[in-house]
């Protein structure tokens, strides 16, 4: 059985963040990935 080809449409991209809390990792995080 051949393996079905997974196309991807937009860039694959890995992001870590490290922070204290209430320090803004997610709004930076959401600010990225909107582009």
């Amino acid at each position: 059985m051949g393996k079905a080809r997974f196309e991807r449409s937009k860039p694959h991209v890995n992001i870590g963040t490290i922070g204290h809390v209430d320090h803004g990792k997610t709004t930076l995080t959401s600010a990225i990935t909107r582009c």
